[in-house]
């Protein structure tokens, strides 16, 4: 049995902080604001796995109003929330993504999100796609005022 889930996020950026989306730090004179590290990449990721179980999203698994989430590395999230997958019987099959920011270039680091993704998830790194695309000038994002992702997750149950 396949199970599909599709998950979104946005955030806005900021000086003073770190810039990290799949687990990469990227170097940038703004970074990403939220509670935890704002990864939103991950944060996709995270919301169409839960999304694909109807499992709810990731603020009613990992609220922004508790304290033990503030700063934390999404990284974990994501380990978090994939055991929650493997619990229910079910595995990564595939993961396709989008990365929506105007400014930095993302194409550059992808090979190292897919790499430090597939690493967390103990999955193929050619079962990750991760796209790399802009808002041509338009809205906060291509205002280089935001960072988006999108991603669309195809889960199996173990065999």
């Amino acid at each position: 049995m396949y199970r599909i889930g599709l998950g979104y996020d946005i955030h806005r950026l900021d000086v003073d902080r770190d810039l990290i989306i799949g687990g990469v730090k990227i170097p940038h004179v703004t970074g990403l604001v939220g509670h935890s590290d704002a990864d939103v990449l991950i944060h996709a990721i995270i919301d169409a796995m839960f999304g694909a179980l109807a499992l709810g999203d990731i603020g009613t698994h990992f609220p922004d109003t508790d304290e033990k989430y503030k700063g934390i590395s999404s990284i974990l999230l994501l380990q978090h929330a994939y055991r929650l997958i493997q619990e229910e019987g079910y595995v990564i099959n595939n993961l396709d993504c989008n990365i929506i920011a105007q400014a930095p270039k993302m194409k550059p680091h992808i090979p190292a999100m897919q790499k430090e993704l597939a690493k967390h998830l103990g999955i193929d790194v050619n079962l990750i796609s991760i796209k790399a695309k802009t808002n041509e000038q338009m809205d906060a994002v291509g205002e280089k005022k935001a960072i988006e992702a999108n991603a669309v997750v195809m889960l199996r149950k173990k065999d």
